[in-house]
């Protein structure tokens, strides 16, 4: 049971053009966003960071940067965030195929070498306490750019606020996401936690 509700839209009308942002990506508005209209310029400042990390002209594929969010948030044990994430990642074309093994991808014939390197960097990125390693980086360096690096690692901290701003507030985690995550990953155990 979430311990804050998330409040209606209409709420506060000034956020319409924040919201209507995630309706873009997403196809509505998240119930986390909508919690945390409490504070208007807390909506106002995530929606700028979302923007600036998810931006379409990076140079690291937007379905993909969703795959990092996806690590990320389960190395961070983020149920919600961990479902948004791949209904973002099929939202920007990313395959079911590839979807389904995101959680095998070190041994995925779906996963490239770069990716997997990549998604390795976001698991110890996430982890607390930090677990990149010199070696780690220096993996990452040889498939990416030092640009692409701060995309990825943009990716993995945005989703350190949202990882524990939801899993707080026990944000209710809306039907679409869950059925997408149901669909991915549903048989390797993925069970949307304390969020239902």
């Amino acid at each position: 049971m979430s311990r804050l509700s998330p409040l209606p839209p209409d709420t506060t009308p000034e956020l319409k053009a924040h919201f209507d942002f995630f309706l873009g990506t997403l196809g509505f508005t998240p119930n986390s966003v909508l919690t945390m209209q409490r504070r208007p310029r807390l909506v106002q400042a995530f929606a700028q960071l979302n923007a600036a990390v998810m931006d379409p002209a990076g140079e690291v594929d937007l379905g993909f940067r969703r795959l990092i969010g996806h690590i990320a948030s389960h190395a961070a044990g983020c149920h919600y965030c961990e479902a948004h994430t791949l209904l973002g990642a099929q939202n920007f074309g990313v395959s079911e195929a590839k979807l389904a093994d995101i959680w095998a991808y070190a041994h995925s014939p779906h996963y490239s070498e770069a990716e997997r390197v990549a998604l390795d960097f976001a698991l110890a990125a996430a982890s607390v306490p930090n677990a990149v390693t010199d070696e780690l980086f220096a993996r990452l360096r040889s498939h990416w750019s030092e640009g692409q690096i701060v995309e990825i690692l943009g990716v993995v901290a945005m989703f350190g606020f949202l990882n524990r701003w939801n899993d707080s507030m026990a944000t209710p985690l809306e039907a679409v996401p869950r059925a997408v995550a149901d669909k991915a990953v549903g048989a390797q155990g993925w069970t949307p936690g304390h969020h239902a």
